[in-house]
């Protein structure tokens, strides 16, 4: 078994010029995959649609009604102020979360060891019924969904460690026991939600761990939260697969954010999960690609998890880490051990 990389060219397609999320960022990281050796390495697929009726077990018909029309428009238009749609994007939005379900249906079945989903557009921010943060058709949640409910796994431990805050994921599996939920996200920060209290509703009570971050937490801080929150909640729950959100806007570099990880920080992270995955759940990982905007550090980092995926040693980091005075994690790791019962 190798590891499996679903992507495609289509999503090229869905782009809006002078926009962060625009069609170049897939484009760099193909490129890069290619120019550093990896692309002839992995067992590669290109895109597919998704089966409609995963759709519908995500998102509401209304909003999905709403995404279809987009293909009548004559040209780009705005669904929300910082969330785009053309033409096309319905279709590719279909083949991005069509690749999410491919990684996870090849993992499950044995024809991969672990795989990853480079896709977009995004979408660990669209909510039931609604598009923002760049994101159209929540990719993770589908993905989620097709392991619980098509293959009949118990257990699906979705980790999201892009910036942001993946509140629309939270919201679809709020109140479900079946999905732990765990995001590490820069606070105060888009999209405003993710606070410590949001630990789930009803039956899934317990099951969503967030970690906001002050500005400036860097490659240490980052491991102390891992190491003390991350993966004991991971070990606690006991998935039997495991998705990862990977954004890379949490690098120093990204002009969005200030969280100041480094590729190598984020190599770290990677290597950890998919280790642990190696205990819990035989190594079946996902790695579905969200934010990241500095093109550069997208290109290398993915780089560097594909290479984390085959088992190869080190990583490139071109652009170092951030320097400077780091902010003390350890009462938000203090706190969130009393919340959620952490040894």
């Amino acid at each position: 078994m190798t590891t499996l990389v679903v992507t495609g060219s289509q999503p090229d397609a869905h782009d809006l010029p002078g926009h962060p999320e625009h069609a170049g960022r897939l484009q760099t990281v193909r490129r890069r995959l290619v120019e550093d050796g990896l692309a002839g390495r992995v067992r590669n697929e290109s895109l597919q649609p998704v089966d409609p009726s995963l759709l519908s077990a995500v998102h509401t018909p209304q909003y999905l009604d709403q995404l279809r029309a987009t293909m009548r428009l004559p040209g780009p238009r705005l669904l929300e102020p910082d969330t785009y749609a053309t033409p096309s994007s319905y279709e590719i939005a279909c083949l991005a979360a069509g690749g999410a379900v491919r990684a996870v249906e090849a993992v499950l079945a044995g024809e991969a060891r672990n795989a990853a989903a480079l896709i977009r557009p995004p979408g660990h921010h669209a909510t039931r019924s609604r598009a923002m943060g760049f994101c159209l058709i929540n990719n993770v949640a589908v993905a989620a969904r097709y392991a619980l409910r098509v293959q009949g796994v118990e257990r699906v431990a979705i980790v999201d460690y892009d910036v942001h805050h993946g509140n629309g994921t939270q919201d679809i599996f709020y109140d479900d026991p079946a999905v732990l939920y765990i995001s590490t996200h820069q606070a105060p920060l888009y999209p405003g939600t993710g606070n410590m209290a949001e630990i789930g509703r009803g039956a899934g009570r317990g099951f969503t761990l967030n970690v906001p971050l002050p500005p400036g937490v860097g490659d240490e801080g980052f491991w102390q939260v891992f190491s003390a929150l991350v993966l004991p909640a991971l070990d606690r729950f006991q998935p039997n697969l495991v998705l990862v959100s990977l954004g890379f806007d949490a690098h120093w570099a990204d002009p969005l954010a200030s969280l100041t990880l480094s590729l190598g920080g984020y190599d770290r992270l990677a290597r950890n999960l998919i280790e642990g995955a190696g205990t819990w759940c035989v190594g079946r990982i996902v790695f579905v690609m969200e934010g990241g905007y500095d093109l550069a550090v997208l290109s290398y980092g993915w780089a560097n998890t594909i290479r984390a995926l085959l088992g190869d040693e080190g990583a490139a980091d071109p652009l170092g880490p951030a320097g400077g005075q780091a902010p003390d994690v350890r009462p938000i790791i203090e706190e969130l051990r009393y919340i959620h019962g952490l040894s």
